[in-house]
């Protein structure tokens, strides 16, 4: 018999805590005061920055920006594309910035003939640059402008 007032007890207290939508009778659609079956179309999305040109970076040990396209690169075990112009022996005829040094170092600080397996896979660090209008407004401001002499004083 105590077990029994004692869940009772329980489901009288779940069902204050829950709210009055846990006890309402109106369909929850109605509650939300909007048709849950209707479809938004997707924004757009935003287009590459197709430049070629470095953008600034940020912060000190940002990963550079890719300044260009990458769809349909192949980036997995077995090939790299990023390679075909970032390597040691590419960048003379692609012209592109060759793979940092800290690239062919392993773990232990180690240099390595190749690209170190933990930074083979290039976009786990490296993005391409879009156009797209930023969600939030950004208040960052550069250590650089942060040290400089107020100019006005």
């Amino acid at each position: 018999m105590k077990l029994h007032k004692l869940l009772i007890a329980s489901l009288v207290a779940l069902a204050s805590f829950a709210g009055p939508s846990a006890l309402a009778a109106e369909p929850i659609s109605q509650m939300r005061n909007n048709d849950i079956m209707a479809e938004d179309s997707a924004p757009d999305m935003p287009k590459i920055v197709n430049s070629d040109e470095r953008q600034v970076r940020n912060y000190p040990e940002q990963p550079p920006l890719i300044p260009h396209k990458i769809d349909g690169y192949q980036v997995d075990k077995n090939s790299n594309k990023c390679m075909t112009c970032h390597s040691r022996t590419a960048v003379e005829q692609s012209q592109a910035p060759m793979v940092s040094i800290t690239h062919f170092m392993n773990r232990d600080g180690q240099f390595l003939a190749s690209v170190s397996p933990r930074r083979y896979f290039c976009t786990q660090c490296h993005v391409p640059q879009t156009d797209a209008r930023p969600l939030v407004e950004n208040g960052f401001v550069d250590v650089d402008s942060v040290l400089a002499p107020d100019s006005n004083k």
